[in-house]
């Protein structure tokens, strides 16, 4: 059995993760606060990354039109119908949760870190949103309760980060991990599987470069060709090439396999909304993919981490 694994899965997932740390099943409650982005407000662009849903990475995540007190009690209860004793943790998805001003930020965080009914907090956002202030502040709440800083940088690959217009470069974005790892702040990664211009070796390859970095935790998922989004609306006019559910497979266990085995792997995949997505739609059956990860990783007798030469 891997050794971070009470079932048979063979990478260190999430759900263990929490259960281990907190005796019990643990959920997400998904919130919107309000926020915008850098690449939406003008500041480095208006139309968002190329591959950006108008949610911002917050489709499944409450009603801005609600205040957050409200957001949060109406998906617990939603969630606590499945997970009755089931523990919360508040998850600060949509778009960027640190581009705002210190004074808005405490408005908006200081209160759930007061909450006895939440035991960690996540807050999703992009390097270039994180300066010396607000880590510092993020530092002095991460004392009260588990914090996780989410940062989505997709790639290590420079030139593909140019062509969906991230804005900020690798140098940046170690920086700021290495500056929340000196407050001891666990740092999760996002990436994307099957942007334009990549191939699997270089999916692979920015695993082996986080794999340097000290991280806890990585989300990984495939590219989602969305309406709205810059590659949504010219994938309607020209149709490009996506990965396929089958290369997707095998390059999320070549990732699992150079990365540390410590890493909490927090998702294998996404939850598009059906209606929104125009490719790939073998990514609407999140169920079975996972399944099949497991499968063929059985298959494989393979495991996280069993590359220990980029341990």
């Amino acid at each position: 059995m891997f050794k971070y694994s009470n079932t048979n899965k063979r990478y260190h997932t999430y759900d263990y993760y929490l259960k281990q740390k907190y005796g019990s099943k643990v959920f997400k409650v998904s919130l919107n606060a309000g926020f915008t982005c850098p690449n939406r407000d003008g500041n480095k662009g208006t139309s968002g990354c190329a591959f950006c849903s108008t949610f911002g990475g917050g489709e499944n995540g409450g009603n801005v039109k609600e205040d957050l007190n409200t957001q949060f009690e109406n998906i617990k209860k939603i969630m606590q119908l499945k997970w009755p004793n089931g523990k919360c943790i508040a998850y600060f998805q949509a778009f960027s949760n640190t581009y705002a001003p210190l004074n808005k930020l405490h408005e908006i965080y200081d209160p759930f870190f007061e909450r006895e009914d939440i035991v960690s907090i996540s807050i999703a956002t992009r390097a270039d949103c994180l300066d010396d202030s607000i880590i510092e502040y993020l530092s002095s709440l991460n004392k009260k309760k588990e914090l996780w800083v989410e940062i989505g940088l997709q790639t290590f690959n420079e030139n593909t980060a140019k062509l969906f217009n991230r804005g900020y470069d690798n140098k940046l974005f170690i920086d700021r991990v290495n500056k929340l790892r000196k407050h001891n702040i666990n740092v999760t990664v996002h990436i994307i599987n099957g942007l334009k211009g990549e191939t699997p070796q270089d999916m692979i390859n920015t695993c082996i470069e986080l794999n340097k970095l000290d991280i806890q935790g990585i989300k990984i998922h495939s590219l989602n060709i969305v309406k709205n989004s810059t590659w949504g609306n010219e994938y309607l006019k020209n149709p490009f090439p996506v990965i396929s559910r089958e290369t997707y497979i095998d390059t999320v266990i070549k990732q699992l396999e150079v990365l540390k085995e410590e890493i909490v792997i927090q998702r294998l995949t996404s939850d598009p909304i059906v209606e929104d997505l125009i490719a790939p739609m073998w990514n609407t059956n999140k169920t079975q993919l996972l399944n099949d990860i497991d499968k063929e990783m059985v298959k494989r007798n393979t495991y996280q981490g069993i590359k220990k030469e980029f341990n």
